[in-house]
């Protein structure tokens, strides 16, 4: 019953950020407006990039993303240092709308494992890392949200 709602959860939190970014007009995904430092399509990919990371590869099980993505999208980077194209919107929503299944079938029943990789949580099973993961989408979600109406004004 709880890895039930945990792999519940984890998809309502995607299924909020996918809404959030069909609502983003293709010709505003890039702009970074006044007063922040990250544009939607970082948003997303930050999103894909740090669960790739910390999902799987804490817990001890292959990561996706290829390695460039951190570059792009990894913990202090943003839009303004890119020296080459990120990888396009399609590619990053497409592989955001996958990974929830993915999370799920390479964790079904493993919650209560031991991680493979020590983290600055300090959590040592998958089902102490999961709701970390939940809150720091929940978190990129609301900088979504703040990116919209900043780009509506």
């Amino acid at each position: 019953m709880r890895e039930e709602f945990i792999f519940s959860l984890i998809s309502r939190t995607r299924d909020k950020l996918l809404k959030q970014a069909e609502q983003c007009p293709a010709d505003q995904r890039t702009v970074v407006p006044e007063g922040f430092n990250n544009n939607i399509l970082w948003q997303m990919g930050h999103v894909l990039t740090v669960t790739d990371g910390l999902v799987f590869s804490i817990s001890g099980h292959p990561t996706e993303c290829p390695a460039s993505y951190r570059s792009f999208f990894g913990n202090g980077t943003k839009p303004a240092d890119w020296t080459e194209e990120p990888p396009a919107w399609e590619t990053i929503i497409e592989q955001l709308k996958e990974q929830p299944s993915r999370i799920q079938s390479v964790l079904s029943g493993k919650l209560s494992q031991g991680l493979a990789k020590e983290n600055f949580m300090k959590a040592e099973s998958i089902d102490e890392l999961l709701p970390f993961h939940i809150m720091h989408e929940s978190t990129h979600s609301g900088m979504v949200s703040g990116l919209l109406k900043a780009l509506n004004r």
